[in-house]
């Protein structure tokens, strides 16, 4: 994916940046250009470690207001994933971070998305439910301050309650879509009133866990044996091999995170992922305050969605998708009323 917001280094460049940084050298083997926001580099050190290189945008890149420092949000993912707390959690393991870079280990396996078309439903379906326990092991990880929003050094859009901080979240998205002259196809003050009608039901939200809020399913890695590609199996061999891309991650309501995981498959009371998840120990009750805030946490990312094309520079078709992912989230939280 193309993006006004990617930092390309040469060859010599990256190996210069990494000698500088860590003390090793690299090889640059291949441009990772799945990603939409950060550039991602393989490489091998001179040590004989794959890497994946990630870089951040140039400091005089404008960017949302949320992704001002997420690079360091993704290195405190990992490093807490690292420890006893994220047993059960798999994912690359963080071997280099700086300000503006970190360096993780190489997955086994896939992206999801690049097998999904060819995997049985008897696979998908051992895949679904492991992702939902591996989704409620992820959740329970919390702040270490008790704050929600999010996590990046000097952040604003943080505070000691969810209501507080997810208005904080959406005010900001509208500012930035304002000032990039994003047509939201919605008044900031509507958006805003909406989220002040679910003010009670966001209340209920009192202890923050981690949420990566980016779990397409890009960003999910799988092992999938070749003959069950080839054909049906009860799928057990298959496995998810590790979650990518945790920039976007914030604490906040477990739920959310059901936004993205929606790009997967079914996400709803009786899905196999909430199967997986509710036996894993986490908690989801789909009350009606509950279905109010999927309704506004699908509003946000709408936002998110459409305010990004304004600093990356889409393309018409990019942003053709975004809008109308927003239309829908906008009507979605209309009809609670």
């Amino acid at each position: 994916m193309q993006s006004l917001t990617k930092r390309r280094l040469s060859p010599v460049e990256l190996d210069d940046l990494m000698r500088k940084a860590t003390g090793v050298g690299c090889r640059l083997e291949a441009e990772l250009t799945d990603g939409w926001f950060n550039t991602a580099y393989r490489v091998r050190f001179d040590d004989g470690r794959a890497a994946v290189v990630k870089l951040a945008p140039p400091a005089d890149v404008p960017v949302l207001r949320y992704e001002r420092g997420i690079m360091a949000t993704e290195a405190m993912v990992y490093r807490r994933l690292a420890s006893p707390a994220g047993d059960g959690v798999p994912t690359p393991a963080l071997l280099h971070a700086g300000d503006d870079f970190l360096a993780v280990s190489v997955l086994e396996g896939t992206p999801w998305d690049k097998v999904a078309e060819r995997l049985p439903a008897t696979t998908r379906t051992v895949l679904r439910h492991e992702l939902g326990a591996i989704t409620a092991r992820l959740h329970t990880l919390a702040p270490e301050d008790g704050r929600f929003g999010y996590p990046a050094p000097g952040s604003a859009l943080s505070a000691a309650d969810w209501r507080t901080a997810f208005t904080a979240m959406v005010d900001a998205l509208l500012d930035d879509a304002e000032r990039w002259r994003c047509e939201l196809g919605v008044a900031a003050a509507d958006v805003r009133a909406l989220v002040a009608e679910g003010g009670a039901a966001l209340d209920e939200v009192t202890e923050p866990r981690l949420i990566h809020f980016d779990l397409w399913p890009g960003n999910i890695f799988v092992g999938v044996p070749e003959e069950a590609e080839a054909a049906p199996t009860d799928g057990r061999d298959a496995r998810i091999t590790g979650l990518i891309d945790h920039e976007r991650a914030f604490w906040g309501d477990p739920a959310a995170e059901l936004v993205s995981l929606e790009f997967g498959g079914d996400t709803g009371p009786d899905s196999d992922l909430v199967a997986g998840y509710l036996q894993a120990g986490g908690r989801l009750d789909f009350t009606a305050a509950l279905r109010h805030r999927l309704a506004l946490y699908g509003l946000y990312l709408g936002l998110m969605l459409v305010a990004e094309c304004g600093p990356r520079g889409y393309e018409a078709d990019r942003v053709a998708f975004a809008r109308g992912f927003l239309d829908e989230r906008v009507a979605a939280v209309r009809a609670l009323g």
